[in-house]
């Protein structure tokens, strides 16, 4: 395993343990699924996603942001942009499109098809942050692809856009409890737990709000940004608006055919 891959996994595997036990020590919500009816299927999916963006894209982020820079490819190599400034530029830049993204795949039907399956959670805890169909992975993938090979991205700047990226959507999506106060402070700098969870309300206009995964800046310049669901946060419903039943899309089969059934 190189450096790069290690890196990621001690991250992501520490940041799922500290919110499990966030999670089962100090719980926003009361969960009316059992973990052992979702999980499987949720944490499953991450297996499947990593296997299959592994054997269909030849090269990962990073490698391609190597690639591009001894080629001297992108709008940083052409200006010769200093790496102090090029990293922090590269996280603002890829997580200004990732919210870009997110809107897009909200707004346009196609895509909506598959990005529902995220919202098809009937629960909401730190497992729901990775549980995206494999298409809806894919399609990001190149995505961000585009923009390293455009940007010309030093590498370092992909690793660490990647590694905050994975470990905030583990942390945002946490079913744990944080204190009000620490929340409203916390939440001008990164996306809480608390503020991403409007965007998982069965209520549509909630749902289309919040679109933000780790800057929340974002959401508040551009006008999708919700304080708090109308309902509160332990009396909203969690779940998309094609799915009712707390029962439904909680395997991993019935996740991956759902963006093909009709509704």
């Amino acid at each position: 395993m190189n450096s790069e891959a290690l890196i990621r996994l001690v991250i992501f595997l520490g940041m799922v343990t500290a919110m499990a036990v966030w999670e089962t020590k100090s719980p926003r919500r009361d969960q009316i699924i059992p973990r052992k009816k979702r999980w499987p299927a949720n944490l499953g999916i991450v297996f499947l996603n990593t296997v299959l963006v592994r054997i269909l894209l030849p090269t990962t982020g990073i490698g391609l942001a190597v690639l591009a820079q001894d080629h001297g490819l992108g709008l940083f190599s052409l200006w010769d942009v200093p790496l102090w400034i090029a990293v922090p530029l590269t996280i603002l830049v890829m997580d200004f499109v990732i919210y870009l993204q997110h809107v897009l795949f909200h707004f346009v039907p196609l895509f909506w098809r598959f990005h529902r399956m995220h919202h098809t959670d009937p629960e909401f805890d730190f497992t729901t942050g990775n549980r995206f169909h494999p298409i809806e992975i894919l399609i990001s993938m190149l995505i961000k692809f585009s923009v390293i090979v455009a940007l010309g991205a030093p590498p370092v700047g992909v690793l660490i856009f990647e590694v905050l990226l994975n470990a905030t959507a583990t942390f945002n999506h946490a079913n744990a409890f944080l204190p009000l106060h620490i929340d409203r402070v916390l939440r001008w700098l990164l996306v809480t737990p608390d503020m991403h969870r409007v965007h998982h309300s069965i209520e549509k206009d909630e749902t289309n709000s919040n679109f933000g995964f780790n800057l929340p800046w974002w959401d508040r310049l551009f006008g999708t940004y919700r304080a708090q669901p109308r309902k509160g946060h332990l009396s909203m419903t969690i779940g998309g608006q094609t799915s009712h039943d707390p029962a439904w899309d909680v395997s991993l089969p019935q996740m991956i055919l759902f963006p093909f059934k009709k509704g």
